[in-house]
């Protein structure tokens, strides 16, 4: 398979992981955090809430990384375009519900959309010797 075609499809399966892991880890919010779907249907989130859903953005974001690491043979430059592309998906989306919640809550999210794809890489890449991390 060539480099670019490796490079896609890296990118694809990283923003694929992304919207299965916080999926799943939505409905999982959903059992374990009483009211939480009617906070999510108010866009109301109480503190607890907001830091659940930046703590599943996280572990959504290094699965997406990992993910463009393993199809991507080590190799940097995915983890990073999908970074890159989640931070481009979702800042639209985060204009329209600026007034939802706290100006911090949306710079945590949107700032470590790249930099948790790029840490969770430069990680992954220095637990697996077999792969290099260019």
């Amino acid at each position: 398979m060539s480099k670019p075609v490796r490079l896609i499809l890296a990118v694809v399966a990283a923003l694929v992981t992304w919207a299965v892991v916080a999926t799943v880890i939505n409905f999982g919010l959903r059992a374990a955090i009483s009211g939480y779907r009617a906070e999510e249907v108010m866009l109301s989130f109480s503190l607890g809430s907001q830091i659940a859903r930046l703590a599943m953005g996280l572990v959504a974001t290094a699965a997406a990384a990992i993910a463009a690491m393993v199809v991507n043979r080590g190799v940097m430059a995915a983890p990073v375009i999908a970074g890159l592309l989640l931070l481009a998906m979702f800042v639209p989306m985060h204009l329209r519900i600026w007034s939802h919640f706290p100006v911090w809550y949306h710079l945590f999210f949107l700032a470590s959309l790249p930099i948790v794809s790029y840490g969770a890489a430069r990680w992954w890449a220095s637990r697996t010797p077999s792969q290099s991390a260019h």
